[in-house]
């Protein structure tokens, strides 16, 4: 006659070990494809003409508006070429706000095609 409390016990320790290493490999999935959603963002570079930049003083204040746009990395902007090249995150925000921005700031600008 066997002894079934025996094997029960053994089959049990085996269904609660696999069921805490497929709990740890749910988890360690979950965490990973977050971290992709993450990576699905991607830095872009646009350049901006902006013409009417007719100071030397023009550059900050339109440097400092594109700076206030969430998602915006990094706006140089310069005074001699009249560009302002700008690094931003086009999951935080678009062209559109970039170019809008410029312009509430009284300096209307367009996306300068290559």
């Amino acid at each position: 006659m066997k002894n079934t409390s025996v094997t029960l016990f053994d089959h049990t320790s085996v269904v609660v070990a696999r069921t805490r290493a497929l709990k740890k490999h749910f988890a360690l999935i979950s965490l990973l494809s977050l971290s992709s959603v993450s990576a699905v963002a991607k830095e872009q570079t646009v350049t901006l003409d902006v013409p009417t930049m007719n100071c030397v003083t023009c550059p900050f204040t339109v440097k400092k508006a594109l700076q206030k746009v969430e998602g915006v990395k990094s706006a140089d902007v310069s005074y001699d070429t009249k560009l302002a090249v700008v690094i931003f995150d086009d999951e935080k925000t678009t062209l559109k706000a970039l170019t809008g921005a410029t312009t509430n700031a009284g300096y209307p600008s367009t996306v300068k095609q290559k």
